[in-house]
């Protein structure tokens, strides 16, 4: 299991310019997911907020940066290393909490034994 700020850390390999990720595809391990709403390199903080659409009712959520596993700029395409039942049953992203560090250690506690 990675610590809390691990888990909101970017793989080191992936390209630095996360910022043209929005609109991406996400990947799961098992399926697509929906697209990439916003996102954040912020240390400790780094994340996808990505809208599910009518998979899961237009919800969205959090994902940590960690289980970012590639990016395709060409096709527009994330794969995390997340299945769709894990993002599923995770909690609803609540934007209005984005700017919390105790917002990401308890969506962190969801995560870390997933990436």
């Amino acid at each position: 299991m990675r610590t809390s700020n691990e888990v909101w850390t970017y793989d080191r390999a992936l390209s630095t310019d996360q910022g043209t990720w929005v609109g991406y595809h996400v990947h799961a391990t098992d399926g697509d997911i929906g697209k990439i709403d916003e996102m954040t390199v912020e240390t400790g903080r780094g994340s996808l907020v990505v809208d599910t659409g009518p998979w899961i009712f237009g919800k969205k959520r959090l994902i940590p940066a960690s289980s970012v596993r590639s990016v395709d700029h060409d096709d527009q395409r994330v794969d995390v290393s997340l299945t769709k039942e894990q993002i599923k049953n995770a909690p609803d992203c609540d934007a209005s909490r984005l700017g919390d560090r105790s917002y990401f250690d308890e969506q962190g506690s969801y995560y870390g034994p997933f990436v």
